[in-house]
C-alpha cells in the first residue's frame, strides 16, 4: 500500500510543478547490411539536457560528432529533441546492443540490437567454368561459398530456370563458430544430350534475397550414338542394299566395325555397307559398331528380304499299319510365306493346304508317293515339291507269272511275283509231297531275288522261282502252291505247269526226213554231173540248212547208201528216243526271260568264234545267220514260225526262196559240244 501511495504522491508533485523530460522516440532492433548505412532513433520530450549513446553499455560520448567513432554520428534537430544515432558504413563490429540516455533526467531506452548481415559471394563451383563429364558415367557437381556471410546462405542448382533436385548441403564450422564455408553437391548421371548445358548455382541469404550466381557449361564425352539404315529396306533376292551408318560423339569416332549374324563382315571398314540381299538377311541382322576414345555403341537392323520358298524340312517316309493313322510334314521358308500343297504324285488333286497332311485309318490304296509343292514367289524364284512314301503295312500279296510250258523229263521253271511290307519271313514253294523255301531239294531247287522294282508304297516285291530238274508227269497234272508270310499276316497263290509235246513233232520230223533223202538223191545226181562246178550239195532241207563237211548230223551218205537208202533210214536229224530229248537252258536259241517282262531280253546271237557257243541277242523278227559250218533260222517264238516269210539261200550265185512244205519238227544237235536246240522243216527252192 506504501509503493502506490508514493507513486501517487510524484505524480501529483509533477503536475503542480509542470511536464517532465520524456522518450518521444525510442530505436527498435535493426538489420544492417555490411558496408550500409544504419540509424538508431532516438527522440526526448521536454528534455534539453545531455544525451548520449551506448554500445553493449559503453558510452560512446556526448558530443554529436562521437569524436573517437569515425563512422558514428548523432544527428537530428537537437531543439526538437531529435537524437539519432548514424553508423557508416557498417561492419562487422558494430553488431551489438545500443540504448539512447538522457543522463541529466536519468532516462534510459529500451535497448536496440542491430544485426549486421553479410551478403554472400558468388559461389565457385569446383572445375567451372567448363566441366568435362563422361555420358552415364555417375558424377558429382560441387558448389561452395566460402567468406563470412550473415547468415549462412543457401546453396541452389538451377538449369534452364529449374530448380534440380538431388542435392546434397554441407557445412564447415570454424573453430571461433563461425561460419566457415558451405557446398552443395548436385548428383547426376549425364548423358549425351547434356553436352553443351548450362547449370547455374546460386548462394542466397536474408542478405541477399535474390542471391548471386555462378554459371557452368558442361562438356560431355560419350561413346558414339548411332543411327543404322538400309536403303531399300524391302528388298527382293538378289537386289542391291546400301546400309548407312551415322554417329555422333565426343570425342571424334575412331572406327567402324560391320558384322551379319554375329559374324563380322571382312574388309567392311567405313560408315557404308553395299550387300546383295538374299534370304539370309531376313534371320541374320546387319550390325553396324561405332567407336572413340569413351567407348562403343552398336546397332543392328534385319532386312526385309522377299525372296521364293526355299525347303526346309523334307517330308519323311512312313510306314503304318493297315487301319492306322499317317502324317506327313514339310517346311518351306519363304517372304512372303509360302503356299504350300499337298498331292498325290502323278495326281493334280489338291488333299491338303499347309506343312502338315493327315490321312486317317489308311488303307492299301493310301499307299504311294505323296508331293509337298510350294508355289514360286514373287520374284518368280524358288519353290519346288518334295516327295516322300507311304508304305501301308499288310499282309502280302502274291501273284503267279507266266511261266513257259515245259517238255517231259526236261527242265521247268515256275514263278510267283510277292508284294509285302513288311517284307514277307519267307516265301515258300509247296506241292503234294512237300515244300521247300530256299536251296534245294532232289529235282527241285528255290530261287528268291528282288524284283526290279516294287509298287509304291507296297513294300519290296520279290520273284520266287521254283526250278524243277527232268519234268514227271504228275508234275504236270499237280499244283505248287506259292505262299508268303508276314506278321500281319499270309497269303499265297497257286501256280501249274503247263506241258509242252514232242511226239507228234517226231512224226513229223520223220515223214520229212523220208522226203529229204529222196531230193538229197535227185541232188547228188545233179552234182556229179556238174562236177566241174563244184562240190556242194544240199542235205536236207529244213529250218537247219547243213553245209556240206559237217561232221554231225550231216545229210551226205555214199554212193551204197543212196542207192539202198528207203523210207526206213531215219535221216541223221530224226531221234525216236525221247530220253535224248533233254532241254539244255543256256542254249536253247529261243532265250526265255526268266522274270516273264521284268526284264525284256529276246533271241540269240552268233557265236563270236567257232569254238563259241551261241550267246543270248536282242532281235525280235527272224533272219538268217551264217554260222561256221551251218545256216540257222532265228524266230521269236516256235508256233509263229508257220507265219514267217520263208528264208533264202545263195545258191550257184542266184538268191533263191525257200518254201516250207510239210510239218516243222524239233530236234537237238551238237556243234563242237554246244547243244542246239532247232526246229526242222522240208524246204524247196521257188
Amino acid at each position: 500500500m506504501l509503493v502506490p501511495a508514493l507513486l501517487i504522491l510524484l505524480f501529483c508533485l509533477r503536475g503542480h510543478a509542470g511536464l517532465s523530460p520524456h522518450f518521444l522516440q525510442q530505436p527498435d532492433d535493426l538489420v544492417a547490411l555490411l558496408g550500409e548505412e544504419a540509424r538508431l532513433p532516438c527522440a526526448l520530450g521536454e528534455y534539453w539536457g545531455l544525451v548520449q549513446w551506448t554500445k553493449d553499455g559503453l558510452a560512446l560520448g556526448g558530443e554529436r560528432d562521437l569524436p573517437g567513432w569515425s563512422r558514428y554520428w548523432i544527428s537530428g534537430n537537437a531543439a526538437s529533441g531529435q537524437h539519432d544515432l548514424y553508423i557508416k558504413p557498417v561492419e562487422l563490429e558494430d553488431q551489438a546492443s545500443y540504448e539512447c540516455q538522457a543522463t541529466q533526467a536519468g532516462l534510459r531506452s529500451r535497448p536496440a540490437q542491430l544485426h549486421v548481415l553479410v551478403p554472400p559471394e558468388a559461389p565457385q563451383v569446383l572445375g567451372g567454368p567448363f566441366v568435362s563429364l563422361v555420358a552415364g558415367v555417375p558424377a558429382n557437381l560441387t558448389c561452395r561459398s566460402r567468406g563470412d556471410a550473415r547468415p549462412t546462405p543457401e546453396l541452389l542448382w538451377f538449369r534452364d530456370g529449374i530448380r534440380l533436385d538431388g542435392t546434397t548441403f554441407y557445412q564447415t564450422l570454424l573453430k571461433e563458430g563461425t561460419t566457415g564455408s558451405v557446398e552443395s553437391i548436385l548428383s547426376l548421371t549425364p548423358s549425351s544430350h547434356d553436352d553443351g548445358a548450362t547449370l547455374v548455382c546460386r548462394a542466397r541469404s536474408q542478405a541477399l534475397p535474390s542471391g548471386k550466381d555462378t554459371a557452368i557449361t558442361l562438356s560431355l564425352q560419350y561413346p558414339p550414338v548411332v543411327t543404322l539404315s538400309a536403303e531399300p529396306q524391302t528388298a527382293l533376292e538378289g537386289e542391291k542394299v546400301t546400309f548407312l551408318c551415322q554417329s555422333t560423339a565426343q570425342p571424334p569416332v575412331t572406327g567402324y566395325r560391320w558384322a551379319k549374324g554375329g559374324s563380322p563382315v571382312l574388309g567392311a571398314r567405313g560408315p557404308m555397307l553395299e550387300v546383295v540381299a538374299d534370304a539370309s538377311f531376313l534371320t541374320e541382322p546387319v550390325s553396324c559398331e561405332v567407336s572413340n576414345a569413351v567407348g562403343s555403341a552398336n546397332r543392328s537392323t534385319a532386312l526385309d528380304v522377299q525372296f521364293g520358298p526355299v525347303l526346309q524340312a523334307r517330308p519323311e517316309p512312313l510306314s503304318v499299319d493297315v487301319g492306322e493313322d499317317a502324317s506327313f510334314s514339310c517346311a518351306w521358308r519363304g517372304n512372303p510365306l509360302p503356299r504350300v500343297t499337298w498331292s498325290r504324285s502323278g495326281d493334280a488333286q489338291v488333299l491338303a493346304s499347309g506343312p502338315t497332311l493327315r490321312l486317317p485309318s489308311v488303307g492299301p490304296e493310301d499307299a504311294g508317293d505323296y508331293v509337298c509343292r510350294a508355289e514360286p514367289g514373287l520374284s518368280g524364284l524358288g519353290g519346288g515339291a518334295a516327295e516322300a512314301r507311304l508304305t501301308v503295312n499288310a499282309p502280302p500279296i502274291v501273284t503267279a507269272l507266266h511261266s513257259a510250258p515245259a517238255f517231259l523229263r526236261g527242265p521247268a521253271r515256275l514263278q510267283c511275283l510277292v508284294f509285302a511290307s513288311p517284307a514277307p519271313d519267307a516265301v515258300v514253294w509247296s506241292w503234294d509231297e512237300g515244300f521247300l523255301a530256299a536251296g534245294s531239294q532232289g529235282r527241285f531247287l528255290v530261287e528268291t531275288f528282288p524284283a526290279p522294282e516294287g509298287r509304291g508304297g507296297q513294300g519290296s516285291a520279290l520273284i520266287s522261282v521254283l526250278h524243277i530238274s527232268g519234268t514227271q508227269e504228275s508234275d504236270f497234272s499237280r499244283g505248287f502252291n506259292c505262299s508268303a508270310r508276314n506278321r500281319l499276316g499270309e497269303a499265297g497263290t497257286q501256280v501249274s505247269l503247263g506241258r509242252r509235246d514232242l511226239l507228234p513233232t517226231v512224226r513229223i520230223v520223220a515223214g520229212v526226213a523220208a522226203a529229204a533223202m529222196t531230193l538229197l538223191m535227185v541232188i547228188i545226181g545233179v552234182t556229179l554231173c556238174c562236177w566241174h562246178h563244184g562240190k556242194a550239195s544240199f542235205s536236207k532241207q529244213k529250218n537247219l540248212v547243213q553245209i556240206p563237211g559237217s561232221s554231225e548230223g550231216s545229210s551226205s551218205q555214199g554212193p551204197e547208201e543212196e542207192e539202198t537208202g528207203s523210207g526206213e533210214d531215219r535221216g541223221p536229224i530224226v531221234h525216236k528216243e525221247h530220253s535224248d530229248l533233254v532241254l539244255d537252258e543256256e542254249g536253247a536259241l529261243e532265250s526265255k526271260d526268266p522274270t516273264n517282262g521284268y526284264y525284256k531280253v529276246r533271241g540269240v546271237s552268233p557265236p563270236t568264234s567257232p569254238d563259241s557257243c551261241m550267246t543270248p541277242l536282242q532281235v525280235k523278227s527272224p533272219g538268217i545267220f551264217n554260222l561256221p559250218q551251218w545256216i540257222v533260222l532265228i524266230f521269236e517264238e516256235p508256233e509263229q514260225v508257220g507265219d514267217l516269210p520263208p528264208p533264202k539261200l545263195n545258191i550257184d550265185g542266184r538268191e533263191r526262196s525257200l518254201q516250207l512244205s510239210g510239218s516243222l519238227v524239233y530236234s537237238q544237235v551238237s556243234q563242237r559240244g554246244c547243244p542246239k536246240w532247232e526246229q526242222s522243216g522240208h524246204y524247196s527252192p521257188v
